[in-house]
């Protein structure tokens, strides 16, 4: 699966964290607590293994980013992996830089290195920038820019979290990718998006599939009525559309033609899809 990793590094997100404030300290791992509000709760075992024998042969190349609490004990902001890695490894202390940083800096950084060192699952990104919108008082226009994503992006992320707690649970173990879930999401009727849902995992559904699906669900008839044949978009017309539905944020994208000629028409269905059609208009407008 493509990794969507954010444009901005901490440095960029956090210039003051790249400064000398009395440089590397070593920290003994019993003196350190992982950060409440790290958005990643998964960590894979045999990718903790590997940098475990990394760290055991060659030591940790990148220090921890720490900030000390009042009570002397330190949470980690940046690298949760290095510190499970290290003590698998055997490791009495790590490498750490200590910064005095904010609430908010602490909830950014974090996302912001998740995202970009290694991907989050679809719904642990939902939930991270919800949590930064929701604990920082963010918009989601402000959350956007902080994180370098265009707010159309940060919109259809979080849509993933009004899904159904099974679809969200098989977006967390890989079993529907990011675009199934936005698929599903923009599906307002519940019988119909609980079917493409089944048949998406049954029959390992691309997420073009589950889209013409969604986008051109069976049409009642009469008895004996003959069905009228709609004849197939071409290839790089139906990958337009997907990539418009996905730079937009709404499911209503229709697209009928040929590659000489053909209509696109653009629908919402509530204020919030409106918006978004905004956005994406300011953002191809350069503002």
């Amino acid at each position: 699966m493509k990794k969507t990793g954010l444009g901005r590094g901490l440095d960029a997100l956090l210039p003051d964290i790249g400064g000398d404030e009395g440089g590397v300290r070593q920290i003994p791992l019993s003196q350190i607590d992982r950060n409440p509000g790290q958005p990643r709760q998964a960590f894979d075992d045999d990718s903790l293994a590997a940098l475990s024998e990394s760290i055991k042969s060659s030591g940790i190349l990148q220090p921890l980013l720490v900030t000390e609490e009042d009570t002397g004990r330190y949470t980690i902001v940046a690298g949760e992996r290095r510190f499970r890695a290290a003590r698998l490894a055997g490791l009495s202390e790590v490498p750490c830089l200590v910064r005095d940083m904010t609430k908010e800096q602490v909830m950014e950084a974090a996302l912001i290195e998740n995202l970009q060192r290694e991907d989050l699952n679809p719904v642990e990104a939902a939930e991270g920038i919800q949590a930064l919108i929701d604990r920082c008082g963010y918009t989601q226009e402000q959350a956007a820019k902080r994180l370098g994503q265009s707010r159309p992006a940060v919109a259809n992320t979080l849509r993933l979290l009004t899904l159904e707690p099974k679809m969200l649970a098989a977006l967390r173990e890989g079993k529907l990718s990011a675009g199934h879930g936005r698929v599903l999401a923009g599906v307002k009727d519940e019988a119909q998006r609980q079917a493409l849902f089944q048949r998406a995992l049954a029959e390992r559904l691309s997420v073009r599939q589950l889209e013409m699906l969604a986008a051109d669900p069976p049409a009642k008839s009469a008895p004996g009525a003959h069905k009228k044949t709609v004849p197939a978009l071409l290839p790089e017309l139906s990958d337009m559309r997907e990539r418009l539905r996905s730079a937009v944020g709404i499911r209503s994208v229709s697209l009928n033609g040929t590659a000489k000629k053909g209509t696109v028409t653009l629908r919402y269905d509530s204020p919030e899809e409106l918006e978004l059609i905004y956005a994406a208009l300011e953002t191809l407008e350069g503002r």
